[in-house]
């Protein structure tokens, strides 16, 4: 794998109509049907946790980190994570993880939720969740329920029904 020398930054507003492109391209019309799609819809992304990946000042990557509950335990949702294809697998996917997973932690974020692969995500530390412990509002395979735990000290881990929440202004 040749890495590519891009840039990551903080998300701007101004970002938006790129990075709506970039899921299209990415991920097609299917997406709005997703179960993680659904739990995001009409609930802002946080913007200090999300990020994008330049490279010669256009944009080639983007991930998003949205304010959610588990039951009663606030977490974030982690998606979409989005790569162009013809730069995928050079390093900027992991370089966005990386990026909005310290962003997390160190906002005092506990818990990120995802719908993903864990070899993939694993690095980052994810793990799957218990089966059945996280319930979304559309099917989702429950084996791609991936659950990281950013505590310094883990101690159970939340279970219930994931939903939206309204994010904290700052």
């Amino acid at each position: 794998m040749t890495l590519l020398p891009f840039s990551i930054r903080p998300e701007l507003p101004e970002d938006s109509a790129a990075i709506d492109h970039l899921h299209a391209i990415s991920f097609g019309p299917g997406r709005y049907a997703r179960a993680a799609f659904r739990v995001r819809e009409g609930v802002p992304h946080d913007m200090g946790t999300s990020f994008t990946a330049t490279l010669d000042g256009e944009m080639i990557g983007s991930v998003r980190l949205t304010p959610i509950l588990i039951d009663e335990t606030e977490a974030m949702l982690l998606g979409p994570l989005a790569v162009v294809p013809k730069v995928k697998g050079r390093g900027a996917g992991r370089a966005l993880m990386m990026e909005c997973m310290h962003a997390a932690k160190q906002q005092g974020v506990n818990f990120v939720l995802l719908v993903g692969d864990v070899p993939y995500y694993g690095p980052f530390g994810f793990q799957a969740a218990p089966r059945g412990s996280i319930v979304f509002p559309a099917p989702v395979d429950p084996a791609r329920v991936l659950l990281a735990d950013l505590r310094e000290e883990p101690q159970g881990l939340p279970k219930g029904i994931v939903i939206a929440r309204q994010p904290v202004a700052a």
